[in-house]
């Protein structure tokens, strides 16, 4: 164990950092995993792995972090006196970390930031050319006056193609994105504002999921609102690549 016997100070002493920063991660937990009545430190963190990429990040250190902490306390003498101190190299880390719990990064941060969006009036080989240049799969598309319609997908917009294709009729030259709307209009889209924070958006997952629907998109607006220009574009695989832990 990381530690190393010394008197207490005047001052803030590493043991009473550490704790502080437990306290503020156990807190947080506590906050956010909503899925267990058992608010000890160690469940919130095995409970709340499974949904949250956060914790997901952090989750060996969290769980070393828990040791550490039953050490420190179990040799506690006083109030405010410590037998044992962690490091300061562990005491500056579970800092970090808990900066990241008590203020954690945007979903914006982390999503696609280009989004390239789409009126349905426009011609459906812009779509097409714009996936072959970027390799983007989605696409919101808008009204003329600017309100959100529908999102278009690759994917649908393949299976579409090979349906024409099949039939051969396709005219690529005429064709536009409200030819094809159909049943593309059904997918789920939500929307958050660039402030709502990693944990907003793995709670609107959870909860569509709930329901036995699948989100295919969250979609970032200035302020949540869906009439406003995309500022990026967040999926469930977004959160699965998440990785803080430098």
């Amino acid at each position: 164990m990381n530690v190393t016997h010394i008197k207490s100070n005047k001052e803030n002493s590493l043991s009473e950092r550490f704790e502080i920063a437990f306290n503020q991660i156990h807190k947080c937990l506590i906050d956010k995993v909503k899925d267990t009545k058992d608010d000890r430190f160690k469940n919130l963190v095995e409970t709340g792995m499974k949904k949250h990429s956060l914790i997901r990040s952090f989750y060996n250190e969290l769980g070393q972090f828990a040791k550490l902490r039953n050490a420190i306390v179990h040799e506690k003498v006083d109030h405010d006196f410590y037998i044992a101190e962690p490091h300061l190299e562990i005491v500056e880390r579970i800092e970090k970390i808990a900066g990241y719990f008590m203020k954690p990064e945007t979903a914006l941060n982390i999503a696609t930031k280009k989004v390239h969006h789409f009126k349905e009036s426009d011609r459906l080989e812009n779509v097409l050319s714009c996936i072959r240049k970027t390799s983007y799969s989605r696409f919101p598309i808008y009204n003329d006056k600017g309100e959100y319609l529908w999102l278009l997908t690759a994917t649908y917009l393949l299976n579409w193609l090979t349906d024409r294709l099949a039939d051969q009729v396709i005219d690529l030259n005429n064709a536009r994105i409200s030819d094809i709307a159909g049943n593309e209009q059904k997918q789920l889209v939500a929307f958050i504002s660039k402030t709502s924070s990693i944990f907003k958006a793995e709670e609107i997952f959870e909860s569509i999921h709930k329901e036995g629907k699948k989100l295919e998109a969250i979609i970032i607006t200035l302020n949540g609102s869906e009439n406003e220009k995309p500022l990026g574009i967040f999926t469930s695989y977004d959160l699965i690549e998440i990785d803080l832990d430098d």
